[in-house]
């Protein structure tokens, strides 16, 4: 469709706004019934009971979702986007679409991938290139490690914590919520590496999709860090074409919502994803209205000093204790849970130290991820280079104890799954 219709919008200057159109309803409709339409029935039986009526019949359906299906149909919808505002002209080779769409590393959780910046490098002739053959190996490395040893080897405390938050005090359901931090990261962050690293094996550049969001000083910059593929497509074509902040205060504070709730929703079909998107839209909007949402642009804490300073050092603690807060609604099965865990940690003070049922030593992880969290701070300038040295001895050093590292801590009776293959 998107093939056919990129070509009609390029041709018909009259009717490429319907033909737009066209795409748009049909892929968002792809993405609404795989993906939302069970959500949208159980909403309505809900709301009938509310006042009083039973609806006996289910209108739910039993379909799989295809894996997937939310970055893929973003990235072929960039595809008319891009025609439609001049950013590309058509292509007439079908197979190198259809490879765009497809492309193997990233089809499944990412970089969600624009057709201006990917197609053209599909098309054109590619030869090998061994330095961009090394550094895709380097980050394929890095991104198993985030993923095999950071975010698996914690994953097991956090299933366990947030499954029984109901009987553990505050500390402990603080470590857990911190903890997912850490995982989601790992595991997210893990994959865009694995999947950036993989195309450049094919002579192909992806987008950096994490540039060390932990070490962010507001929210304003947290995405422009996390995600980024995500936020900026969000930005391009949703955004900026509802006025962006052109528009005045109150209508781009509309934006804003906009954008997060449609993020949010855009994660998942719970209610939990939607009350997470909003909260980061009111953690986002003082930030806004301040006018420091782009003041760390293009900079990284402690620019051109060692360390950062101690406001920095508070900034940094500050957003990653609020954006770790959120993620109490992203994990949890439901807003009942989310808000009961909540409310354990505000109302059971009491501080017990935490031991895993299957005697999971956390001296161990808190020493792996204090090592993992200065690594990443030293090489916080270039997110694409995590074996960055000269010397050629010390990156064969830390390619030996990264192996170790996965092979010391690899669990073959452990679930694998990323967490963004259910998105």
């Amino acid at each position: 469709m998107d093939f056919v219709i990129g070509k009609a919008i390029y041709e018909s200057k009259s009717k490429k706004r319907l033909w737009l159109l066209v795409s748009v309803i049909f892929n968002i409709t792809l993405l609404g019934f795989f993906k939302y339409y069970n959500f949208f029935a159980d909403s309505f039986m809900d709301m009938f009971q509310l006042f009083g009526y039973s609806i006996k019949s289910s209108w739910t359906l039993n379909i799989i979702l295809p894996v997937g299906i939310s970055f893929y149909t973003f990235q072929t919808m960039s595809y008319s986007l891009d025609i439609y505002y001049g950013r590309l002209k058509p292509t007439r080779d079908f197979l190198s679409f259809a490879t765009f769409v497809a492309f193997f590393p990233q089809l499944v959780a990412g970089p969600i991938e624009r057709a201006s910046n990917l197609l053209g490098q599909i098309i054109k002739k590619r030869e090998f290139d061994y330095g961009q053959c090394v550094s895709g190996l380097q980050l394929i490395l890095w991104g198993l490690f985030k993923k095999m040893v950071i975010a698996d080897g914690i994953a097991p405390i956090v299933d366990d914590i947030f499954a029984n938050y109901h009987s553990y005090p505050a500390s402990t359901l603080v470590l857990g919520v911190t903890l997912f931090s850490f995982q989601v990261y790992g595991d997210f962050s893990g994959y865009s590496d694995i999947a950036i690293g993989t195309a450049k094996l094919f002579g192909i550049e992806l987008m950096s999709n994490f540039k060390f969001p932990n070490f962010s000083r507001n929210v304003a910059e947290y995405w422009q860090r996390w995600h980024i593929s995500l936020s900026t497509w969000f930005r391009h074509y949703v955004y900026i074409p509802l006025g962006g902040s052109r528009v005045g205060k109150l209508l781009s504070v509309r934006n804003i919502c906009i954008i997060f709730l449609v993020s949010g929703f855009w994660h998942g079909a719970n209610w939990t994803f939607i009350f997470w998107g909003a909260f980061h839209a009111l953690a986002f909007i003082p930030v806004f209205l301040m006018g420091r949402n782009t003041i760390y642009k293009n900079t990284v804490v402690a620019e051109r000093t060692i360390l950062p300073t101690l406001k920095e050092m508070g900034q940094i603690l500050l957003t990653f204790s609020i954006v770790t807060f959120s993620r109490i609604f992203f994990r949890s099965a439901s807003l009942t849970d989310a808000f009961n865990y909540i409310e354990r940690i505000f109302s059971n003070f009491e501080y017990a130290q935490y031991s895993h049922p299957l005697g999971y030593r956390m001296v161990d992880y808190f020493i792996l991820l204090a090592l993992f969290v200065i690594y990443e701070y030293c090489i916080r300038k270039d997110e694409r280079n995590p074996f960055k040295f000269r010397s050629r001895g010390v990156r064969f050093m830390l390619y030996t104890l990264v192996v170790f590292a996965i092979l010391l801590f690899y669990d073959s009776g452990f679930d694998r799954s990323f967490i963004y293959f259910q998105f």
